[in-house]
């Protein structure tokens, strides 16, 4: 299924702040609304979106700071989730809700702080739920100070070593490439991230407030720590299914995801 075989239908909404969210839709049936982590815009979430037309009516984004958004200071998660609750508002009544890592963790305190979705799947949120992984303090402070100092290829080589846990030598050899050069005109949204994730533990109270259907999944080929992330996400909100993905480091692809989404979220019998 190409993704350039789909119409999208290009718009935006104003969020509580005022922001300019701008959002792509395409398909049939109920909504959708993908939520990218870091380095993600629409364009990136745009292979599983094209996956998921034939059974949902799809709503991919960019998040504030991205793409065609706009981005109003001072940075807030709580302005990512008012974004979340904008676009969830356009997409209407019955519209389900997915998040890829730190976009997982902005979907899961949208749906707890009562947006209202029919159900909720999360990719991987990276959360420290265990002993390893997981940025640490003060990571969001300096990867701000490098974006200022206009130092954007550290500010992207320290976020992948310290909250992705890339190795160093990997990080080397990316440098350069098409991909490193994407990577590095987002370099100023990896605070917003790293914000998002924060790197306290699990918040409880907040994901057991969660109290629409829900599905997190993790991939086979992901690290320790973030697929205990996972499990220990399920477990905190009531009633929440587990699920293992065959798939790569932290990514599982479109034609393996996109039926696992349409199962978890609308019924085998679909």
């Amino acid at each position: 299924m190409e993704s350039s075989g789909t119409n999208w239908t290009v718009d935006s909404v104003r969020s509580a702040d005022g922001t300019t969210i701008a959002y792509e839709t395409a398909g049939d049936g109920p909504p959708i609304l993908l939520v990218g982590g870091a380095f993600n815009d629409r364009s990136t979430t745009r292979p599983l979106a094209a996956a998921l037309t034939a059974d949902f009516t799809v709503y991919g984004y960019d998040r504030r700071g991205r793409g065609e958004s706009g981005d109003t200071g001072p940075y807030a998660v709580q302005r990512e989730v008012e974004d979340v609750a904008a676009l969830i508002d356009r997409a209407g009544p019955g519209a389900h809700l997915y998040g890829l890592s730190s976009g997982a963790i902005l979907a899961a305190y949208a749906v707890a702080e009562g947006v209202p979705v029919s159900g909720l799947a999360l990719f991987e949120p990276p959360f420290q739920a265990g002993p390893h992984g997981g940025a640490k303090p003060g990571l969001a402070e300096r990867l701000s100070e490098l974006v200022a100092a206009d130092r954007r290829d550290d500010a992207v080589a320290l976020f992948l070593t310290d909250a992705v846990g890339v190795p160093a030598e990997a990080v080397g050899g990316m440098r350069g490439t098409p991909e490193w050069a994407w990577m590095v005109g987002l370099a100023h949204t990896l605070a917003y991230d790293t914000t998002v994730t924060g790197y306290a533990g699990l918040p409880a109270d907040r994901l057991k407030s969660i109290a629409v259907p829900t599905v997190v999944l993790d991939s086979t080929g992901s690290p320790p720590w973030l697929r205990d992330a996972a499990v220990a996400t399920a477990g905190a909100i009531p009633g929440a299914t587990h699920l293992s993905l065959a798939g790569g480091f932290h990514e599982v692809p479109p034609e393996v995801l996109a039926p696992a989404l349409r199962d978890a979220l609308l019924g085998h019998g679909h």
